[in-house]
C-alpha cells in the first residue's frame, strides 16, 4: 500500500517565502506517484501568534505570570489595546492585501512604538530613497520586532523570526542541552506549534512525516514536532533531514536523538526517502537503505547498502509549492541593505540551475560534502520548463536561483532560452566573479530578467584570495562588478575577515579596496562575515597547512562541524568587527566614502598600502576578449532598410539608411548601401531565437564573401559601434 508522506519545515526560516526543501521533495515524490502534503509551520505559527486572538492570549499569559518586566515590556503591556487594534491590519498590509494602510502607518500616529523605533532617528535619512510603501513596511517590521522582543523577554526566551532557539543548535557537539530543552514543559509558542501540527496530522493522516532542518534555528522546533508525534501518533514514522543535518550530524552517535525521530537521512533526500518508503512497505531490507541513521538495539547504526545511485538532477521533477499559503507570507524590510532586502521582501520561487559547485576549490568551503562536491548541471530547456510550471502554479514570476555559484555558460544558455520563449521573469543568483562574465554577457542576463547577483570577494587581498583558492583577483572582481553594474544588475559582495594568517595590514587594505569599489559605484551592497573554520572544509581538514591550530571542540556524539582555532600568525580579528560593520553600512548608502579609515576604529590601525586609485586603474586597464568562436546575438528589434540620396558639397551620393525602433529610442544609421542592406538582412538572423546560428568567425566570413569590403573597417566604424551599444552582443 502506498505510504502517505507529510513534509514539514519547522519554525522558523523566512517570513516572506517558503524554504524550498519540502517543495523539492514533493516535486520528486510526484514523479514516483507518492502522495505528499507539506507545511511551513513557521509561517503558520507566526500568523496564529501575530493576530488579535493570538496577542490577546499572549498579553493574558504575561499578566497572569506576574513577572517583573523591563521598562520596555511594561510600556508594551500598557499599549495592549493599541496592539490589539492594529495587529490584523498590519499583517494584512505586509501580505500586500491592504496597501492603502501605508499612508496611515507613515503618519506616525497609528502604530504603537517601543524600543525598536529608537533607531529611526539614525535611519531617517534612508527613507529619502524609499517610497511610502517601503517606509511603511519598514515601520511595520519594527512593530513586529518590538512584539518579538516582548515575547522573548516574557514567555519564550527561544523566540526569533528566523532563528528560533538557534543558540541550542549552534556548535552543539553534545545533545544534552537540546535534550533538556525539549523535555522541558512546552512554551507558549511551542503550544501554538503542536496544536497546528496536531490539526494537520488529524486531517492528513500521514504514515511518514519528513522534517527538514535547513538551519540551527529550525532544530529545536524539529525535535518539538518529533516529540509530539512520537507521544501522540506512535505509528507514524518520523524522518529528519535537511542542510543542518547534512553538515552537522554526519558522525552522530547519541541514541537519545531517536526518542524523537525514527530515521535521519543525509545529503540529497530523494533516493533515501524512496528507499525508506520501500523498506516500510516491505520491499527492501533495513540494511539496504541509503545514507540513513536509525537506532537499532540501542545503538546508532548508519545504513547505506542501497545499490542505486542518487536520482539524476534532471529527473528530480519540478518543485511543487502546492499546500503552502503563498499569499499569506509577509514582505518585510528588516534592514536597509539592498541585497538582504531581497531575502525578506517579496515572494520568490526558488530553483537550482545545477547541483553542487562547478568550482569546488575554495579552502574555507565544505567542498568535501555532496551538496557542493558533486556538480551536475541541467540543460537550459529543462530549467525554463520548470520556471514555466512554477509560474503557472504559483502566479509568481520572480526566481531566486539558490546555486552555490551559478555557472556563467549555463546562465547564458538560460538567458537565451528565456528570451526565445518570451518569458517575463525577474531573477537573481549567486556567482563567482570570474572573467567569463563579460560586459556583453551581463547585458544579455539583464535583458533576460537578471536584476541582482551576489558573489564572494571574501578578503580583498590577492595573497589571501590565492590561499583561499578563489581563482580570482581583486582587479578581476572590480572589472566583473563593473560589467554587471553597467548592465543595470545590482552587485552584492560577500566579504570575509579573520582568514588564517590575515594580518592587521591586510584587513585594513581589504577595507580600502572595499571603499574604492563602492566609491567607483561598481558594488552596491555587501556584508562582512567573520571566518569560521568547519570540519568539512580544507582548512578544517588540514589546519596546519593554513598556519592555524585546531583547539576544539573534541568530536562529540551529536553535531560536529564548527571548529575553534588559534591563529598565531594573524591579527586580533575580533577587534575589527564593529569598524568594518559601521564603515560598510555607510558606504552602502554612499556616504563617508572620504573618511580616513582610522575614523572607523577606536584603536590605532596601520595606514593602508593600497594606492588611492587602485580600483579605478584596474577597471580602466582591463577589457573583454572576443574570439571568432563568440556567439553573435542581436537583442534589438528588426531593422528597416531604405536607400536615400545625400547631397554633400553639391554632389548627390547614394547611401543606405537603417532605422531601428527600440523600446526607448529610434536609431537611424547612414552607411554604404551595400553594408546597410547586408546589416538589414543579417540582424534578423542574429536574433536571440537563433542563438546557435552565427559565430563571429562565421559572421566575418559571410560579410567578406559578399565582396562588400574589409570587416575590420566595419568593426571600427560608428555604425558598428552604435549597433554594439544597442544590443549587438558577442558571447
Amino acid at each position: 500500500m502506498e505510504k502517505k508522506v507529510y513534509l514539514i519545515t519547522p519554525p522558523f526560516t523566512q517570513l516572506n517565502t517558503p524554504y524550498p526543501a519540502t517543495t523539492y521533495l514533493k516535486g520528486f515524490l510526484n514523479t514516483i506517484n507518492i502522495s505528499a502534503f507539506q507545511s511551513d509551520l513557521g509561517i503558520d505559527v507566526i500568523l496564529r501568534l501575530f493576530s488579535k486572538k493570538g496577542l490577546e492570549k499572549l498579553f493574558r499569559e504575561v499578566e497572569q505570570n506576574g513577572d517583573e518586566l523591563s521598562e520596555n515590556a511594561q510600556r508594551m503591556l500598557s499599549l495592549k489595546k493599541d496592539y490589539l487594534l492594529t495587529i490584523d491590519s498590519v499583517i494584512a498590509f505586509l501580505q500586500d492585501k491592504n496597501p492603502t494602510l501605508a499612508h496611515t502607518i507613515c503618519d506616525g500616529e497609528y502604530l504603537p512604538e517601543a524600543s525598536r523605533f529608537q533607531q529611526l532617528e539614525e535611519l531617517d535619512w534612508a527613507f529619502g530613497t524609499m517610497g511610502i510603501r517601503d517606509k511603511a513596511r519598514h515601520l511595520a517590521t519594527l512593530y513586529l520586532e518590538d512584539l518579538a522582543d516582548f515575547i522573548k523577554e516574557t514567555i519564550d526566551p527561544h523566540f526569533g523570526f528566523s532563528r528560533y532557539a538557534e543558540r541550542l543548535g549552534m556548535s552543539a557537539n553534545s545533545f544534552d542541552e537540546i535534550y533538556e530543552a525539549v523535555l522541558a514543559p512546552e512554551t507558549f509558542v511551542d503550544n501554538i506549534l503542536v496544536n497546528i501540527l496536531n490539526q494537520r496530522i488529524k486531517t492528513q493522516q500521514p504514515e511518514i512525516v519528513c522534517i527538514s532542518v535547513p538551519f540551527p534555528g529550525n532544530l529545536y522546533g524539529a525535535f518539538r514536532c518529533g516529540q509530539f508525534i512520537k507521544n501522540n501518533y506512535p505509528h507514524v514514522h518520523v524522518v529528519l533531514g535537511g542542510g543542518y543535518v547534512n553538515t552537522e550530524l554526519r558522525s552522530l552517535t547519541d541514541s537519545r536523538v531517536f526518542d524523537f525521530v525514527d530515521f535521519i537521512t543525509l545529503d540529497d533526500g530523494e533516493r533515501p526517502i524512496q528507499c525508506l518508503i520501500e523498506m516500510l512497505e516491505g520491499k527492501r531490507e533495513l540494511k539496504n537503505l541509503k545514507r540513513t541513521f536509525s537506532r537499532h538495539e540501542d545503538a546508532v547504526i548508519y545504513w547505506n547498502g542501497a545499490l542505486e545511485g542518487d536520482i539524476p538532477f534532471s529527473k528530480t521533477g519540478t518543485p511543487d509549492y502546492s499546500d503552502l499559503p503563498l499569499k499569506n507570507y509577509l514582505s518585510v524590510i528588516e534592514i536597509v541593505n539592498p541585497m538582504h532586502r531581497l531575502w525578506s521582501d517579496g515572494r520568490w520561487n526558488k530553483l537550482t540551475l545545477a547541483h553542487g559547485c562547478y568550482w569546488k576549490k575554495c579552502t574555507f568551503c565544505d567542498i568535501s560534502l555532496d551538496y557542493i562536491g558533486r556538480y551536475t548541471p541541467v540543460n537550459a530547456s529543462i530549467i525554463c520548463d520548470r520556471m514555466e510550471e512554477l509560474i503557472a502554479q504559483t502566479g509568481e514570476s520572480g526566481f531566486h536561483f539558490v546555486d552555490e555559484a551559478a555557472p556563467p555558460a549555463l546562465m547564458r544558455d538560460v538567458a537565451l532560452e528565456i528570451l526565445k520563449r518570451g518569458l517575463t521573469v525577474t531573477w537573481w543568483t549567486n556567482i563567482r566573479f570570474e572573467k567569463n562574465f563579460t560586459a556583453d554577457l551581463c547585458r544579455l542576463l539583464q535583458a533576460a530578467g537578471c536584476m541582482a547577483v551576489s558573489g564572494g570577494l571574501e578578503v580583498a587581498s590577492d595573497r589571501l584570495l590565492d590561499l583561499m583558492k578563489k581563482g580570482v583577483t581583486v582587479a578581476q572582481v572590480a572589472k566583473v562588478a563593473e560589467n554587471f553594474t553597467k548592465a543595470g544588475i545590482m552587485v552584492h559582495a560577500y566579504l570575509m575577515y579573520g582568514f588564517p594568517t590575515q594580518t592587521a595590514q591586510e584587513t585594513i587594505d581589504s577595507l580600502e579596496m572595499v571603499r574604492q569599489l563602492f566609491e567607483a559605484g561598481v558594488v552596491q551592497s555587501g556584508f562582512w562575515h567573520r571566518f569560521a573554520m568547519t570540519a568539512h572544509s580544507p582548512v578544517g581538514l588540514n589546519p596546519a597547512a593554513f598556519g592555524v591550530v585546531k583547539v576544539g571542540p573534541d568530536e562529540g556524539s551529536f553535531a560536529n562541524n564548527d571548529l575553534v582555532h588559534e591563529d598565531p600568525d594573524g591579527a586580533d580579528h575580533a577587534q575589527f568587527s564593529e569598524g568594518l560593520r559601521k564603515s560598510l553600512f555607510n558606504y552602502m548608502h554612499g556616504i563617508c566614502l572620504d573618511f580616513p579609515l582610522y575614523e572607523w576604529f577606536d584603536f590605532k590601525i596601520p595606514k593602508t598600502t593600497v594606492p588611492k586609485n587602485y580600483i579605478q586603474k584596474a577597471i580602466a586597464n582591463s577589457y573583454d576578449f572576443e574570439s571568432e568562436n563568440s556567439k553573435v546575438i542581436w537583442l534589438g528589434n528588426l531593422p528597416v532598410f531604405s536607400e536615400i540620396e545625400v547631397n554633400k558639397k553639391g554632389k548627390i551620393r547614394r547611401k543606405g539608411k537603417i532605422t531601428i525602433h527600440n523600446k526607448a529610442e529610434k536609431i537611424e544609421l547612414i552607411t554604404m548601401p551595400e553594408i546597410g542592406k547586408w546589416l538589414s538582412e543579417i540582424l534578423p538572423e542574429l536574433a536571440s531565437s537563433n542563438p546557435e546560428k552565427y559565430t563571429l568567425g562565421k559572421l566575418i566570413e559571410t560579410f567578406e564573401s559578399q565582396g562588400i569590403g574589409d570587416f575590420d573597417k566595419l568593426a571600427n566604424s560608428f555604425t558598428w559601434g552604435r549597433l554594439r551599444e544597442s544590443g549587438l552582443l558577442m558571447l
